[in-house]
């Protein structure tokens, strides 16, 4: 089992908490995703967080995985882009034309971002060219308008030099440089040639994300939990006793420090949707992976045929909210 490191999962790592009829073992992966890549070419490891983008791009592909409706990590995206300090970018719509970075296409952040640019602001996203420094998980999806970093400069350098006039931040950008592997550590945020700081495209992102989950019930997910499907065909209750587990793991989780969710992003997150900033289930996740489906077919990630009924992108279990 690979997972990220994240408190409301740490019983069941930890063994406080089984898995009914398996013995877990931990597999410690830095950064977590580094194993998505594993997970998805190599099947290396039984279960594993993957971003739900790829895992997608991998159920089409039809590599033999699935998954139960657990997402371990949740967060907003309005302020995931920066402009370079000399871009003149001020709306949304200034983007097209333009040169934007991110980590590779299929990233899951990427994908949110641009749902929102294309269905919130009416940005022609096919307008942008999509500067990328990494592979996709997922091979063989990338449209016309994406562009390879060839000479191993990094994202940010390129914001610095003002050859990229946006890209997203973290580790979905400039945050760090080249492929996920050992070592991957978070690189200085970027400044231009005359030393000033890039800006963020929405002054008020708090603000637009609360009132866009408002209005559509979406809230962006990451992190979620995959299975090799050979073993749910070996043993179909496998499912229902892994979402258990997760399930009870952040119950003690909550039990045992009541505030744990109240620390930096996720109290932030809490307060904008008014509940838990974790939750897991299907019906609790309907319009989100709705929306994460949709954008992904909208930017060709995923064919338009692709995972239209709901019930494939799950193993059949029993998922109550929790």
């Amino acid at each position: 089992m690979a997972f990220g490191d994240y408190a409301h999962a740490r019983a069941l790592l930890d063994g406080e908490v089984a898995v009914d009829g398996y013995r877990v073992e931990p597999v410690e992966v830095r950064p977590i995703i580094g194993a998505y890549r594993r997970m998805i070419r190599d099947l290396e490891f039984d279960v594993c967080e993957l971003a739900p983008v790829s895992y997608l791009m991998a159920r089409q592909a039809g590599v033999p995985l699935t998954a139960i409706p657990v997402f371990l990590n949740r967060r907003f995206h309005h302020g995931d882009v920066q402009c370079a300090a000399a871009s003149g970018i001020r709306l949304p719509s200034d983007l097209e034309g333009r040169r934007v970075g991110v980590r590779a296409y299929s990233v899951t952040t990427g994908v949110w971002v641009r749902g929102v640019l294309q269905e919130e602001y009416g940005v022609n996203i096919d307008k942008i060219t999509w500067v990328v420094d990494d592979d996709d998980h997922v091979e063989g999806r990338v449209p016309p308008n994406v562009e390879r970093v060839t000479d191993g400069r990094s994202l940010g350098e390129l914001l610095r030099a003002g050859e990229i006039d946006a890209a997203f931040t973290g580790n979905a950008g400039t945050g760090r440089a080249g492929a996920p592997r050992a070592g991957w550590t978070a690189t200085a945020e970027p400044q231009d040639a005359a030393g000033d700081d890039p800006y963020p495209l929405f002054a008020d992102s708090d603000v637009l994300a609360t009132d866009w989950y408002v209005r559509t019930g979406i809230y962006p997910c990451h992190s979620l939990i995959a299975l090799r499907a050979e073993l749910v065909e070996r043993n179909p209750d496998l499912p229902t006793a892994l979402y258990a587990a997760l399930a009870e793991s952040k119950r003690r989780q909550v039990v045992a420090d009541p505030e744990w969710s109240t620390s930096a992003r996720f109290a932030r997150q809490a307060r904008q949707i008014d509940g838990d900033p974790v939750p897991y289930g299907r019906h609790a996740n309907e319009a989100t992976v709705d929306a994460l489906v949709r954008f992904s077919r909208d930017q060709g990630l995923l064919d338009a045929d692709s995972l239209t009924d709901r019930r494939e992108l799950f193993a059949e279990g029993d998922y109550p909210d929790a």
